[in-house]
């Protein structure tokens, strides 16, 4: 896990800032870390719970693989509205000040 996380406050909008900085933590796994050590796990649940996501992890890299070389087909893509773009569509900013 990173430990250099840092997110730029511009013109004073704290709220737009502390969005990014959750979404960065989100992607680092930083709530996912911290829901894990809210309570003592045993050597054995640890073991077992690596494993389970090593097997997670290989199952999806086969499946990528499978799907690149053409064996299964790919999953059905979700029309745009449903891909959580929202109102401004996908990767544009409000308009105003870029500073």
């Amino acid at each position: 896990m990173r430990e250099d996380l840092q997110v730029l406050v511009r013109v004073n909008n704290v709220d737009q800032a502390l969005r990014v900085l959750k979404k960065k933590m989100q992607r680092e796994g930083v709530f996912r870390e911290m829901k894990r050590r809210r309570f003592y796990e045993k050597p054995s649940e640890k073991s077992a719970r690596e494993k389970g996501e090593a097997i997670r992890r290989a199952r999806k890299l086969a499946r990528k693989q499978a799907i690149r070389e053409g064996l299964i087909a790919a999953p059905p893509k979700k029309p745009l509205e449903a891909r959580g773009a929202g109102a401004r569509g996908p990767g544009l900013r409000p308009a105003g000040p870029r500073w």
